[in-house]
């Protein structure tokens, strides 16, 4: 497994949870949490030579990406150049998320519903659009986003005019990431979250599920990576996920296909659910991150055989199976996070809420104290995520649980798993 946060945490924790067969689990880089259940290897996620030079020492059966970066570095490249097993889209079919315009330019080549957008590669051509009329007058409000990865930083929901022009200005502070900035019309609706396993020809849905951006209650203040996360048959209707299905998922997969880079891995599309529809607002080439958390905890399938059928080109042979629980995730961040969060803190409670039943605390940013006892190590520190008959039981274990761990300066959300309509938060 690549990668060290609480995705990771859970991905192994689901490994070792549904596996039907024994198994040997190593992380690089992981953390304190993560060497509880697997050997954490100390190689950075984006060292792509190091990683494949580990996985050949090692006879690594199979590897799996965790992050963005290191999809971005070509990690998959690098193992396929050397015939190793691995799950996750090469650096080509990465650009499905690592470059916001070659996405949307995708998104329209093959009809794909999106909001409408204009690339511009330059800040005066931004500000020259947006003067233009082109995303409405001066209380309009429009999305501005940098086109590379821009550690969730490259995306600002401008209110109107004024902010959109001052976001174009700090986005492009950004550097590398910001050469090109694309500007959008803002989508109004309700956010939801469809991820799959693709092997380039099949794939399989996983559970639908919404999250929540921004730091503070009632979808305010600054985004974020996620303060929490749910799972539950009300995210979408049947009738809309099939529409998603037809509209979005096989024209995505197969208009990947048709431009010689097939989809090989997990694709996460974010939506918004419009009146005229679902619109893609992005497409994340990797598992999110908290729902990810709450998609897992209801898998029942082994999924090192799902891994393993898509390094195969074999996931259409198998069927992949989930709970009809609901589930829920809220994270818990440091003091001062999104902006800069404080690290070092002791952490108390944590051995009360990882003993309740139904509920999971998977590790994100955590790591031993001096005497073994748990400390921040970073922004989002924790993931307390439960499993309950209906959504609300689910979000009573969780804050239950969430209620016994402590730390100076903890803060999260209690309105997690509550709908509401807004705008477009972008991952």
């Amino acid at each position: 497994m690549i990668g060290s946060g609480g995705r990771e945490h859970a991905l192994i924790w689901a490994l070792k949870q549904t596996s039907r067969r024994p198994v040997e689990l190593f992380c690089a880089p992981g953390n304190d949490g993560i060497a509880e259940i697997a050997q954490c290897i100390a190689i950075s996620a984006t060292d792509v030579a190091a990683l494949a030079d580990f996985a050949q020492r090692q006879q690594i059966d199979l590897t799996m990406v965790g992050p963005e970066a290191a999809l971005a570095a070509g990690v998959v490249d690098e193992f396929e150049r050397r015939r190793l097993r691995i799950v996750g889209p090469t650096q080509n079919a990465a650009r499905l998320e690592t470059s916001k315009a070659f996405s949307k330019d995708f998104m329209q080549r093959h009809r794909i519903p999106t909001a409408r957008y204009r690339v511009t590669s330059s800040v005066d051509a931004a500000l020259a659009h947006l003067k233009s009329g082109e995303f409405g007058d001066e209380r309009s409000p429009v999305v501005v986003k940098a086109d590379g990865l821009a550690a969730g930083k490259g995306v600002v929901v401008a209110l109107n005019r004024g902010e959109a022009q001052e976001a174009v200005r700090s986005i492009a502070a950004l550097g590398s990431a910001a050469q090109t900035i694309l500007l959008e019309e803002t989508l109004f609706g309700r956010e939801a979250s469809v991820l799959l396993f693709s092997d380039g020809e099949a794939f399989r849905l996983m559970p639908a599920a919404r999250d929540h951006k921004r730091i503070g209650e009632g979808d305010t203040g600054p985004n974020t990576g996620g303060m929490g996360a749910v799972t539950d048959a009300s995210v979408i209707d049947d009738q809309t996920l099939k529409r998603i299905v037809i509209e979005i998922v096989e024209p995505t997969l197969r208009g990947a296909r048709n431009e010689g880079i097939p989809f090989r891995g997990i694709l996460f599309i974010g939506l918004m659910l419009t009146a005229e529809g679902p619109k893609v607002l992005e497409y994340n080439v990797r598992f999110g991150d908290p729902e990810t958390q709450a998609i897992l905890v209801r898998l029942q399938s082994d999924l090192s055989e799902i891994f393993e059928a898509m390094a195969d080109r074999r996931l259409g042979e198998i069927d992949v199976r989930w709970s009809q629980a609901s589930s829920a995730c809220v994270v818990l961040a440091a003091r001062g996070y999104p902006a800069s969060a404080e690290t070092g803190t002791v952490i108390e409670g944590l051995k009360e809420a990882s003993q309740r039943q139904d509920v999971v605390v998977f590790h994100a940013a955590t790591k031993h104290g001096a005497h073994g006892e748990w400390v921040t190590s970073g922004g989002r520190v924790l993931g307390v995520t439960a499993t309950g008959r209906t959504l609300e039981s689910a979000l009573a274990r969780c804050y239950e649980a969430v209620g016994t761990i402590n730390w100076e300066g903890m803060q999260y959300r209690r309105d997690i798993g509550q709908t509401s309509a807004h705008t477009a938060t972008v991952r």
